[in-house]
């Protein structure tokens, strides 16, 4: 594997994105990776990546902002976050799979941003289905949200990097905060895309069959939320309680409630309990 591009300064807490040079770092060699952009600014990088999507731009066009003013998460939560102290890109994918596997994008994207993460020294993350990406502590480091448009799928990721503890709410946490130290954003965006294109080139050849491909294995390994006593806050309001058994063909969760199974493709989940590992 290529070694991570460093940061154009030698203070990697917030330093601004090299974006030519991460360009030329992603797409030397690469299947996937056709373009990667930096901005300074922009409403939403998802929404900025739809429009194009709908305009015919090809798949693995990546769109990278040092400051999201309208960033949006699951549910229309808000996502903010200080110029520079984060990393806020978009994917843009054409996934030639059936439709109903298209739910184990987010899943995936989890996956590999989760090994990205586990690289720097002192961190110890894990997944919460479908789309958080979780400190030991059970503070939030990342989200995930996916969105289609036609036939195309934008994948958003919204990572802390540099976010001191006065920048985040509750349940929030950052990289340097976890590990103790500045977080070079540029090694862990350009690790993090590497690893996609790996996951996703053998998820697509095998049609997003998710035991094939090795990423329901992979999936289960980082994520906390199976064995775990959870809450589910419903998209119409209603919850849902009992123990997450597992993840289904179509990345949907398996939740054993008093009243029967139940299979989830979409929800709010709260860990009341999680098992011990």
């Amino acid at each position: 594997m290529p070694e991570p591009f460093p940061s154009a300064s030698s203070d990697p807490a917030r330093a601004p994105l090299d974006g030519p040079a991460l360009a030329t770092a992603l797409t030397a060699g690469s299947a996937l990776w056709r373009s990667l952009e930096v901005v300074p600014e922009i409403g939403s990088t998802n929404a900025a990546l739809l429009a194009a999507a709908a305009d015919d731009a090809p798949e693995g066009t990546v769109l990278v902002a040092e400051h999201q003013v309208t960033g949006r998460g699951r549910l229309d939560r808000a996502w903010t976050s200080p110029p520079g102290a984060g990393i806020t890109v978009s994917l843009l994918l054409r996934p030639d799979v059936p439709g109903a596997r298209r739910g184990w994008l987010p899943l995936l994207t989890g996956v590999a941003l989760a090994e990205a993460v586990g690289e720097v020294p002192g961190v110890r993350a894990s997944l919460k289905w479908p789309n958080d990406l979780l400190a030991a502590d059970g503070a939030k480091l990342a989200g995930i949200l996916a969105e289609v448009g036609g036939a195309a799928v934008v994948v958003g990721v919204g990572l802390n990097v540099s976010t001191r503890a006065d920048e985040l709410p509750d349940t929030g946490t950052s990289l340097a905060l976890a590990a103790g130290r500045s977080v070079d954003r540029a090694a862990v965006l350009l690790q993090f895309l590497r690893g996609f294109e790996r996951r996703y080139t053998a998820w697509v050849q095998t049609l997003g069959d998710p035991v094939m491909s090795g990423l329901a294995h992979d999936y289960l390994a980082w994520c906390g939320t199976v064995g775990a006593d959870v809450v589910v806050t419903l998209p119409d309001g209603s919850t849902l309680e009992g123990v997450a058994e597992s993840v289904d063909w179509d990345g949907r969760l398996v939740v054993r409630t008093p009243a029967g199974t139940a299979e989830l493709a979409s929800g709010d989940v709260r860990h009341v309990r999680t098992p011990a590992r």
